[in-house]
């Protein structure tokens, strides 16, 4: 009767092995569906970086405010008869060491 208990307990074992650890057992399914998920959230991550781009390119393409406060902005361009004024305002540090100088 012993050796018949150990029998059917290596059997349960035997058919348990490709459930859990086999090619398609449930690790697996496990491990491949966090795999998915992590795959999803990076694509709707890109998806939205993709649109943002399309529109950019778009706006690019149509007209030109998207030129100009472009130039204006990153290369500091100034159209033909406009004046530019530079307001500079004094560093913190500074602003509190001119004080302290007159005493």
């Amino acid at each position: 009767m012993r050796i018949l208990s150990f029998v059917f307990a290596a059997l349960i074992v035997l058919l348990q092995y490709p459930l859990w650890l086999g090619k398609g057992g449930w690790l697996r399914v496990w491990e491949i569906d966090r795999q998915v998920t992590a795959q999803k959230n990076s694509n709707a991550r890109l998806r939205v970086r993709n649109d943002s781009l399309d529109a950019e390119v778009r706006d690019l393409k149509q007209g030109y405010d998207a030129i100009e406060e472009r130039a204006r902005y990153e290369l500091g361009m100034i159209k033909k008869d406009e004046i530019f004024f530079q307001v500079l305002e004094k560093p913190p540090a500074a602003a509190a060491a001119v004080p302290a100088l007159k005493r």
